[in-house]
C-alpha cells in the first residue's frame, strides 16, 4: 500500500482508469474508485494544459450519439451552432459506457475535447477533481430552468452541466386493456397492485418493470423510495423497506414476471408492445418505438403513489453538456458559447422534438407541452422530479451497486429489511 501512494501521477492515473473501466464493464461486485481518490487519480493525471497544437477554429465534443438518428440530430445542431458562430464543431461518439473512460484517457495524454456530454450521474466525478469548468463564469444563465434541473448539472453548488433535455420515468398503459376490463388508470400504491392483479391472467401480467442487477432497476426503484418518504443515505430505513416490500407484493400476487429481476427497461418495452404486459414504468426514449406498433393504443400518467395526495417523485435523466478544464482560456470561452447554443430555447425545443424527451428550458417545455400533448403527464413528472447524485455526488455510484444486489436478494426470496440492511452496510464501507 505505501509502495502504492507513492506511485507517480501517471502509474495512479492507470490504476484508477482500469477500475472505472470495470464498472463500466458492469462488475458490481468490484469497488468503484472512492470520490477523494478518483480526484487525486484524475487531477495527477494534468486535466489541465494542452497536449498538442488545436486549430482554433475546430471544435469538438465527446458524446454518447452513437445511435445513427441521434448522432446526426447532434451533427445537425453542431452545424447550426458552428454556423451561428463561425466555428466548426466536430462530434466524437463513444458507447455511453465507454465515455467516462474516454474521457479520463483524454485527459491523461492531455488531449481533452472542448466540450464533455456526461451522464449527469458522472459528471460529479470529473467536477470534484476540478476538471470541469463553472459554466456561469463562462457566461451561461441559470433562468428560465427550474431548480431541479439546474442541481442536476450541478455539483457542490456550482453549476457544471447545462441540460438540453431531460427524462423521467412514468406509468405506461395500453388503452385498450384498461377498457376492455373496465378499470381506471391507478393513482395510489393499491389502486397499483389491486388494477394489475385484475389485468394478470394466461401470459399476460398487470404490470412490468425493471428490477435487474444494474443501473436500469435503480432508476425504476427511486420513484416508489422517493415518493414514500425514503433517502439514499438509509438504504435501510423503513420507508425504504416498505417500497421494495410493494414491489415484492406485486411479485407474490403474480402480477410481475418473475423474469423482472433480469429485465432491462429494453426488455419491459418489448414485453409492453408485445401484449405481455398491460402497464409498465419506463421513460420517454421508448416512444419512438412504441409508435411502430400502429395497433398499440397507449397512454402515459404519473407513477402511482403510496397514499392519495402524495407527490410522485421520479428521477432526472440525461446528460449535460460541460466545459473540460483543459488550461486554454480562449477555448474555453469559446466552448462555453457553444454550449450556449446547444442548450438555447430553440435548439432545445427542435431536439425534444426528435427525441420525444421533455426541454429543461421551462419555456420550451410549455411549447413542447402544446405540440406533444399525449406526453403532458412525463412534463408534469419531470418537474418534481431529483437526481440521483443531488444529495451524495459521485457517492451514489456506491448506493446504486448496493441496491442493485439487494434488489436481487430481495425479488428471490430474501427479506426486504435483511438485504436492504446489507445494502447499507456495502454502501458505506464500499465493499
Amino acid at each position: 500500500m505505501l509502495k502504492r501512494f507513492n506511485a507517480t501521477p501517471e502509474e495512479r492515473f492507470t490504476l484508477g482508469l482500469r477500475t472505472v473501466g470495470r464498472r463500466t464493464r458492469g462488475r458490481p461486485r468490484r469497488r468503484v474508485v472512492p470520490l477523494a481518490a478518483v480526484s487525486v487519480l484524475v487531477a495527477g493525471a494534468g486535466l489541465t494544459g494542452c497536449g498538442q497544437q488545436r486549430d482554433s477554429h475546430v471544435f469538438t465534443v465527446l458524446n454518447s450519439s452513437t445511435d445513427e438518428t441521434y448522432h446526426r440530430w447532434d451533427a445537425e445542431a453542431m452545424a447550426r451552432c458552428g454556423k451561428r458562430l463561425g466555428v466548426a464543431i466536430e462530434q466524437q461518439s463513444v458507447p455511453a459506457a465507454q465515455v467516462m473512460t474516454k474521457a479520463l484517457r483524454m485527459a491523461s495524454s492531455k488531449s481533452l475535447p472542448d466540450i464533455v456530454q456526461f451522464d449527469a450521474s458522472e459528471m460529479p466525478t470529473f467536477a470534484d477533481a476540478g476538471g470541469l469548468i463553472d459554466l456561469r463564469t463562462l457566461g451561461l444563465s441559470t433562468r428560465d430552468i427550474p431548480r431541479g434541473i439546474v442541481e442536476f448539472g450541478s455539483y457542490k453548488g456550482t453549476y457544471y452541466g447545462a441540460a438540453r433535455s431531460v427524462n423521467t420515468l412514468a406509468l405506461f398503459y395500453n388503452k385498450d386493456i384498461l377498457a376492455k376490463a373496465g378499470l381506471k388508470v391507478p393513482g395510489t400504491w393499491d389502486e397499483l397492485r389491486r388494477t394489475a392483479e385484475q389485468l394478470t391472467h394466461g401470459k399476460q401480467y398487470g404490470l412490468a418493470l425493471s428490477a435487474g442487477g444494474a443501473e436500469d432497476g435503480v432508476f425504476q426503484f427511486t420513484p416508489f423510495m422517493w415518493s414514500n418518504g425514503g433517502d439514499e443515505r438509509r438504504l435501510d430505513g423503513p420507508r425504504v423497506v416498505e417500497a421494495l416490500d410493494f414491489w415484492k407484493s406485486l411479485l407474490k400476487d403474480g402480477s410481475l414476471s418473475k423474469s423482472t429481476v433480469s429485465w432491462t427497461q429494453a426488455d419491459v418495452n418489448d414485453q409492453f408492445m408485445a401484449g405481455n404486459a398491460a402497464m409498465m414504468i419506463n421513460g420517454p426514449w421508448q416512444v419512438e418505438t412504441l409508435n411502430t406498433k400502429k395497433s398499440l393504443h397507449w397512454g402515459i400518467a404519473r407513477i402511482p403513489v403510496p397514499r392519495a395526495g402524495d407527490k410522485s417523485v421520479g428521477p432526472l435523466g440525461g446528460a449535460v453538456l460541460t466545459v473540460p478544464n483543459t488550461g486554454d482560456r480562449t477555448r474555453e470561452r469559446m466552448a462555453g458559447r457553444i454550449v450556449g447554443c446547444l442548450s438555447s430555447e430553440k435548439e432545445q425545443l427542435t431536439y425534444a422534438l426528435n427525441s420525444w424527451m421533455v426541454p429543461a428550458n421551462e419555456k420550451a417545455a410549455a411549447v413542447w407541452r402544446k405540440r406533444v400533448p399525449e406526453l403532458d403527464a412525463l412534463a408534469g413528472q419531470v418537474a418534481a422530479a431529483r437526481s440521483r447524485t443531488a444529495e451524495l455526488g459521485a457517492g451514489w455510484t456506491s448506493v446504486s451497486l448496493a441496491l442493485q444486489s439487494a434488489f436481487q436478494s430481495a425479488l428471490t426470496g430474501e427479506s426486504s429489511k435483511a438485504a436492504l440492511t446489507r445494502a447499507q452496510q456495502r454502501a458505506t464501507s464500499g465493499n
